[in-house]
């Protein structure tokens, strides 16, 4: 995924959810200088990887992400994965929840793939010194600068896709991703239909099919979407 590509679908997502490009940008650069490059090649991702959302049936999944060749992380899947004996290859987060899990996991030598945008600059200040470097992916929704990258995605679970598809992934199996969740707030259920709609553009770039947009492709709304 190129920023050229990327970029009419971010200016969507600004248009929609009336999000600042400046902030993100602001976030993007103080990320920036606090951060290194990345060696991408040290995240497995050959053969299957499994890309846990944090979703109520994530622990019926488990066995399913486990069977995978990697497992990427969305956030507090990573905590509720690593408490059911299921290791992580990757977690993706903007920070908004578990911190001290993301810094463990750097400290563990476990990739850590941090996001900025402009609502999450505190946290990014908070906790990106307390990881250890060495572990830190930068990314940002934004135009790539530095080491920030940007490979597509919006949400923590959509963007690890994105980097499993960035890494040449064979295939991906997404777990633990529940469309319908009724305890999610109303705007987190507007970032989970960008994530659907986000996955399945992805799926077909890919040529691939997600077992988790089984019977949902239909009703997803893909105006916004490249052809």
């Amino acid at each position: 995924m190129n920023f050229e590509e990327w970029e009419p679908v971010y200016e969507a997502i600004l248009a929609d959810f009336g999000y600042d490009r400046a902030g993100d940008e602001a976030a993007r650069d103080e990320l920036a200088g606090m951060t290194d490059a990345f060696d991408l090649s040290r995240i497995p991702a050959a053969g299957t990887v499994a890309v846990a959302g944090a979703g109520p049936s994530l622990e019926a999944e488990a066995d399913r992400a486990a069977e995978a060749d990697a497992v990427f992380a969305a956030s507090t899947a990573a905590d509720r994965f690593r408490a059911v004996g299921v290791d992580v290859d990757c977690q993706a987060t903007d920070l908004d929840k578990g911190p001290e899990t993301t810094v463990a996991l750097s400290r563990e030598g476990t990739p850590v793939v941090v996001h900025a945008h402009g609502d999450n600059r505190p946290a990014v200040r908070s906790v990106v010194p307390e990881c250890d470097g060495d572990w830190v992916l930068p990314t940002t929704q934004a135009a790539p600068t530095g080491p920030v990258r940007n490979v597509g995605g919006f949400t923590d679970g959509d963007r690890a896709a994105f980097l499993a598809d960035h890494l040449g992934a064979d295939r991906i199996r997404l777990v633990g991703w529940d469309f319908e969740d009724p305890d999610l707030s109303p705007e987190k259920r507007r970032k989970l239909r960008w994530a659907e709609r986000l996955l399945y553009w992805l799926e077909r770039r890919r040529g691939e099919r997600f077992e988790a947009l089984d019977g949902r492709r239909d009703g997803i709304d893909t105006s916004d979407l490249p052809v």
